[in-house]
């Protein structure tokens, strides 16, 4: 079953086709050196994906919290394009980019990363920090209303900035009750029997995955301008990817 679901999900990913702001995206990374959160990732890779730019970018450093994740084991070469010299695998946290100097990169890459982290304001300040002045952003989010979060409402943006302002660390679990009540298990067969998820979550600061926050098209733009950044599209592409396009402040 689990096969054939994901076979289902390639079919709908190959008839969906590019997003609209694809060829705006890609031009603005041509050449262009960049910091990837989390990767690698699927939807910037596959040709037939909504937003294949690995084969665009000049250089590409990826930043993981662990060279060994629930999702994939990484060398410290970041190969992310077979036609493209590696870049480097930085093992820190995506709130704390402290290894890395301000202004390094020209943008930044983040899919289905941003709703794991317990303070994402923080996270998108040090993603601004080591970005160039009037770099950009391309960040992918969850939909929740298709995914095992439809039970839960989107975050409130005003929330977000109290966690910054509490300096809410990464071990936070606030969201927990509200998750083991309302996470739709059927629609995550990865996260096994309620205990086993229960459990998992218990121990979400190793693992990382709990998606502390719930986002939709609304309150994923007004985060992003909350922090200042100028939003240039919004785009849903069913079931579950939402495409924002953003660029950081010309002056810092």
């Amino acid at each position: 079953m689990h096969i054939l679901a994901r076979l289902v999900a390639r079919i709908h990913t190959m008839l969906q086709g590019r997003i609209r702001s694809y060829s705006t995206v890609r031009k603005s990374l041509e050449g262009k050196a960049g910091l990837e959160i989390g990767g690698p990732s699927a939807v910037f890779k596959r040709w037939y994906g909504p937003l294949p730019v690995y084969s665009a970018v000049n250089s590409l450093d990826n930043c993981v919290f662990s060279d060994k994740t629930v999702w994939a084991a990484l060398p410290s070469e970041y190969i992310f394009n077979s036609r493209k010299n590696p870049g480097k695998t930085i093992i820190c946290d995506g709130s704390d980019l402290s290894a890395i100097p301000d202004g390094c990169y020209d943008f930044i890459l983040s899919s289905h990363n941003l709703e794991h982290f317990a303070n994402p304001v923080k996270a998108l300040k040090e993603w601004e920090r080591v970005v160039r002045p009037g770099g950009v952003l391309v960040l992918v989010l969850p939909y929740y209303v298709n995914t095992f979060d439809h039970r839960r409402s989107p975050t409130e943006v005003s929330h977000m900035l109290e966690d910054f302002k509490q300096n809410t660390q990464e071990d936070d679990l606030t969201h927990l009750p509200e998750i083991l009540q309302l996470h739709d298990l059927d629609m995550d067969s990865p996260a096994g029997s309620i205990e086993n998820f229960r459990n998992r979550s218990l121990n979400n600061f190793e693992n990382r995955c709990l998606y502390h926050h719930v986002f939709d098209e609304h309150n994923s733009r007004e985060l992003l301008e909350s922090i200042g950044m100028n939003v240039l599209s919004v785009e849903l592409a069913p079931p579950i990817d939402l495409f924002l396009f953003a660029r950081f402040r010309s002056e810092t």
